[in-house]
């Protein structure tokens, strides 16, 4: 009990301590009743005190504005040497009920096995995606810093820590990364603001929050460790969102960010009708000396009573006509962060609020399981951006948008936010914000790709279509055969998917022309975007391009049973299925494989090994393969590549065969 109050002490110096701590979760508590402000629909007020009006913010409408999207994100790219990536993981992540299946013992979400690797690993994939198409661009290796907040709840820091270690820091090298752990701080009744115990000196503990990221990062070193690898922004995504990386968005916020010196941006969507998410504003204040202040900002969904907000899908004005939703994408500007957090204050403590709406769950000193209606002081990261309002003489609200410090890019939800934050409960009728929802919305994201290709596929209806039967099919995309879609639509061609079927490509080089699906497709590289050696420090590094691995599929048919869509330990958004039959393709090493004009039927495994290329075509009577040695002088760059280059506002493609 006092290590936890040492900690609290320490952390929450800049309130008062654990003391200071105590004071804020009480004044919190006893505001039954709070100063509304007033909403930009009907607003007159002209009292003489600091007046607040909330707006609905001007946002980058990516999904209408597409060349301005396609410029941000080349910005994007261009941008990554200077670009660092922030991941907070320290939540406890209770809703997923996530459970070693061995021990026994509760997980964080950073260890969801999700499409057939943890959510943190996804992370990891999407950044290196877009590192890859850097390389394609510009030749040149770049290796972003990655700095991950964890916490002691559920063992989360020896989670993170054994996965990175055991994956061997995922090619890039121990230095760049940089895991720091927040405090747990104590749990309070709602009812009298008393601390939650499981037993005598024992609280009830839970993580603060992800807001104490900056403050913490800054007592860390975190930002001078950014500086020291040359970085001056970073992009911050949370781990249960599954497509915050797609297509332009997460280039287009980083690329908007640092060409026009923004401080901070947000990443933004459609809100959902009574999503537990947040909304971003528009906050418009006066003050006592008469000046004008305007800034981006958040509501937390737990304080729209507060503000007078009404989040009624059926009432006459709803929140998400107006206001878009808060994903916690955000871009931010390292010094601009740093200056706030290192202000000993509590500004450095954004958004802090006490949500005593759920329960807390614990085990009592006498075995027993309790829930007690309470919360604990929680700050939330995306407030870091009221500390960068604007100041005006006069009201101009017309024209200050543009002149903000701070910016919203839009686009749709689908490319935007996608979170496997909550289990599944049996008969739930909703997928929202679960495992099974998300993975519908990337096989939406894939429709919508191959589509524009000529590639016939089937419609997706709504989630409640698949609630009891599963997806209509599965399509798991290697995030480097684009991230940009403009890029990974150059790499197919014609064809079409049955409904039921499989497709995964794991392999960046890849081709596909005029090819029939009916079954189940899946092509595993080792070398999916380069090999790896060891450097000096004995560290194991991934060079991009060197020795990759590489497939083309031209006028193919395949068909086999593929899935067995009526097997009832099939759990879809794991990627962990029943087959009666597969089409599979391993490549080892740099191996490459070509099928031309065949018929692939039923059960196959076509395993390459390094430093060969195997051809399938059409023989006298069955399959011919053909097994051949790479040429030496072919054995880094193979024996075809795709060639990327920048032209005006886009990337274009062109094939390369040696």
């Amino acid at each position: 009990m006092l290590k936890i109050i040492a900690d609290v002490e320490r952390f929450y110096d800049c309130i008062g301590g654990i003391i200071g701590y105590q004071i804020m979760v009480l004044e919190l508590l006893s505001q039954s009743t709070f100063e509304r402000p007033c909403l930009s629909h009907n607003s007159n007020n002209s009292l003489k005190r600091e007046i607040t009006e909330i707006h609905p913010p001007s946002v980058l409408d990516l999904s209408q504005d597409l060349e301005y999207a396609s410029q941000a994100a080349i910005w994007g790219i261009e941008g990554l040497p200077n670009m660092g990536e922030i991941y907070p993981l320290g939540g406890s992540a209770d809703r997923l009920g996530l459970v070693d299946s061995n021990s026994g013992e509760c997980l964080p979400a950073a260890m969801l096995p999700y499409c057939g690797r943890t959510l943190l690993e996804g992370l990891i994939r999407d950044l290196q995606a877009r590192e890859y198409l850097y390389f394609k661009l510009y030749g040149k290796q770049c290796i972003t810093p990655v700095a991950i907040m964890t916490s002691a709840a559920k063992s989360n820091h020896e989670h993170v820590t054994s996965l990175c270690q055991g994956l061997r820091w995922f090619g890039r090298g121990r230095s760049k990364f940089k895991l720091f752990e927040q405090p747990l701080v104590p749990a309070v009744s709602a009812e009298d603001g008393q601390w939650l115990a499981s037993r005598p000196f024992k609280p009830v503990c839970k993580p603060g929050g992800h807001g104490v990221i900056w403050k913490l990062a800054y007592n860390e070193g975190v930002f001078q460790w950014f500086h020291d690898h040359g970085r001056r922004g970073a992009t911050v995504r949370q781990v249960s969102n599954v497509v915050a990386a797609t297509d332009v968005t997460l280039l287009a916020l980083a690329g908007i960010g640092l060409r026009q010196g923004k401080k901070l941006g947000f990443a933004s969507c459609k809100r959902n009708a009574a999503a537990t998410e947040g909304i971003n504003v528009l906050i418009e204040k006066k003050n006592l000396e008469g000046k004008w202040t305007y800034g981006i900002s958040c509501i937390e969904y737990t304080e729209f009573d507060k503000f007078g907000m009404i989040d009624n899908p059926f009432s006459s004005y709803s929140l998400q006509d107006e206001f878009p939703a808060n994903t916690n994408i955000l871009y931010v500007d390292l010094p601009s962060a740093e200056l706030v957090a290192s202000s000993n204050d509590e500004t450095s403590l954004p958004g802090m609020v006490l949500n005593v709406k759920k329960a807390i769950t614990f085990v009592d000193q006498f075995g027993s399981k309790r829930s007690v209606r309470g919360g604990r002081l929680e700050c939330t990261m995306q407030n870091l951006v009221d500390n960068f309002f604007n100041t005006c003489s006069s009201r101009c609200y017309d024209g200050v948008k543009d002149g903000l410090d701070t910016f919203i890019v839009y686009n749709e939800r689908k490319k935007v936010t996608s979170s496997a934050k909550k289990k599944r409960r049996q008969g739930d009728k909703s997928l929202h914000q679960t495992p099974d929802g998300s993975l519908l919305d990337i096989i939406r994201n894939a429709y919508d790709i191959l589509s524009h290709c000529e590639i016939k596929l089937p419609k997706i209806e709504g989630n409640e279509m698949y609630v009891d039967s599963g997806p209509p099919f599965l399509i798991l995309l290697h995030p480097a055969l684009g991230p940009l879609w403009e890029v990974t639509r150059q790499k197919f061609h014609q064809g079409s998917i049955s409904r039921g079927s499989e497709l995964q490509i794991e392999v960046a080089e890849f081709l596909w022309r005029d090819v029939q699906l009916d079954g189940s497709l899946i092509i595993l590289a080792e070398n999916a975007l380069g090999s790896t050696r060891i450097d000096e420090n004995g560290e194991t590094i991934l060079q991009y391009g060197k020795r990759c691995g590489r497939c083309k599929l031209e006028n193919v048919k395949i068909l086999n049973d593929g899935i067995d869509w009526n097997a009832r330990e099939n759990l879809y958004w794991k990627h962990d299925v029943q087959r009666f039959e597969a089409v599979k393709v391993i490549l080892h090493g740099n191996a490459e494989f070509e099928a031309v004009d065949v018929i692939l039927q039923g059960n196959h495994v076509f395993e390459v090994p390094d430093g060969y290329k195997m051809k399938i075509t059409t023989g006298d009577s069955d399959l011919a393969v053909a097994l051949k040695p790479i040429e030496n002088k072919l054995m880094e760059s193979g024996s075809w590549f795709w060639n990327y280059k920048i032209m005006g506002n886009h990337v274009l493609l062109e094939l390369v065969e040696l």
